[in-house]
């Protein structure tokens, strides 16, 4: 089943191979990222801070179910990896043709939801009447282009599930040049006002889906499925099901979380709104290096738990704590000494209301990375070896943690009590993942109990 560019990280030197893996992910995310940032940035010089805001205020909404499809074709992912750990392609095959099967009901059954739902939700989170219009716009397309996106995860996470990381960064770079092109001729050349930002990157997207389509179709023929592979065999199926459902909830938990924030965030007026969307900006530029070692912890940890590789999963998780660590530490000194320009940069405001919020925003909010970092690695790992309470539990604790910042801090303490919710939030979370997997991975080894059959 082994190409060049797959990579067995059930074998050689941990940190060696979580390099290898993360490097193509994260310049993946950064394009990825690049995609929302220059919707921001276009959307702020060329439309002013109205439009600004309305996409700010839509971005919870639009993650939340993004996170649905994310969580879910990651969890996909996780199975696959598994299978291809054990060296059993008899299982990874029939485990991949119900991942495509699900990606599309899934992408059906959210795009359905989510049209629905826009106005009402907006109208629930009190988005402002000023910038109702334009928020609806935007994710009108957005969320019609919803199958462009599963589809997108699906097939990058297939890749990655065989240690391929590169070949969906190839596919982002070429959609990310795109993307930029479309985003100014839509948006600066045609007019077509927010909108024009949304379907600008649902083209690009396509473009990386078709790529990677071609890329499976004509390359890998390890990763297409014959007739005999299309079946439904229980315990395959259940296991897909049982960390899809696992992962979507774990992220659209936290999501939700976002969304009840969102609304504190806009109970005050725009320029507060406006400075918080770049503020988010600006965390997430941060936060893509720790999604990428999350993925790539997943990956590693179901990989090394189909080969029943207890000792390298343990060494892997402090590697990537280490690299972490390191790339928290570039993160706080950004904040402090170039946040104003980075605010300036992404929303082209001169109000210095829009820039100095956003900067007391990741000024409280960075230095919290370092509790940040376990709670992710820890919390991929976890769902990588089966152990899915606990992840979906501390998620809970996050969504109760930000409804009551909406409900109590944001009206007491005003913005501040926004910055300060997370932090909190994530010292508590952290504490339950670390406590899990000291308890049953580092102590135990109880995990690995029930390891694939092979």
């Amino acid at each position: 089943m082994k190409r060049s560019m797959d990579l067995d990280m059930t074998e050689g030197s941990p940190i060696k191979l979580i390099l290898l893996f993360s490097l193509p992910i994260l310049f993946g995310n950064i394009f990825q990222q690049f995609y929302n940032v220059m919707d921001t940035a276009i959307v702020g010089n060329v439309l002013g801070d109205d439009a600004l805001a309305a996409v700010g205020a839509t971005s919870p909404f639009f993650s939340l179910v993004t996170s649905l499809a994310y969580g879910a074709t990651n969890g996909f992912s996780m199975i696959l990896a598994r299978y291809y750990g054990a060296k059993d392609e008899e299982g990874f095959k029939k485990a991949l043709f119900m991942t495509y099967a699900l990606s599309v009901l899934i992408s059906v059954v959210l795009t359905v939801l989510a049209l629905l739902g826009i106005e009402p939700l907006l109208r629930l989170l009190g988005t402002p009447d000023s910038i109702m219009k334009d928020a609806v716009s935007y994710l009108k397309i957005a969320f019609a282009g919803l199958i462009v996106t599963v589809s997108y995860n699906m097939f990058a996470g297939i890749m990655r599930a065989v240690g391929n990381s590169v070949m969906p960064l190839v596919f982002l770079v070429i959609a990310s040049v795109v993307n930029v092109v479309l985003d100014v001729w839509f948006v600066a050349g045609l007019h077509l006002g927010v909108g024009g930002a949304a379907l600008a990157t649902v083209l690009a997207q396509l473009l990386s889906v078709a790529a990677s389509l071609w890329y499976i179709l004509t390359k890998c023929a390890d990763l297409r499925i014959h007739k005999c592979h299309m079946v439904f065999e229980k315990k395959i199926v259940k296991d897909l099901l049982a960390t899809a459902f696992s992962m979507a909830m774990m992220l659209a938990v936290v999501s939700i979380g976002t969304v009840a924030l969102q609304s504190a965030v806009n109970s005050f007026d725009k320029e507060v709104i406006a400075a918080h969307t770049a503020a988010r900006k600006m965390d997430e530029l941060f936060m893509i290096v720790f999604s990428t070692f999350s993925v790539t912890a997943s990956t590693y940890a179901s990989q090394n738990y189909g080969a029943g590789r207890i000792d390298r999963i343990k060494e892997g998780i402090l590697d990537t704590f280490m690299l972490g660590f390191i790339w928290s530490t570039v993160g706080v000194v950004t904040a402090f000494f170039a946040g104003p320009f980075l605010a300036h940069a992404i929303t082209g405001s001169e109000n210095p209301v829009v820039i100095d919020t956003a900067v007391k925003y990741i000024r409280i909010n960075f230095p919290f990375f370092y509790f940040l970092v376990p709670l992710l690695v820890l919390r991929s790992t976890l769902q990588g070896l089966n152990r899915r309470m606990i992840p979906v539990i501390g998620s809970i604790i996050e969504l109760v943690g930000k409804f009551l910042v909406a409900a109590y801090l944001a009206p007491k303490l005003g913005y501040l009590g926004v910055c300060i919710s997370e932090p909190v939030i994530w010292i508590v979370c952290m504490c339950l993942v670390m406590w899990d997997f000291y308890t049953h991975i580092v102590k135990k080894n109880t995990a690995f109990a029930d390891k694939i059959e092979t």
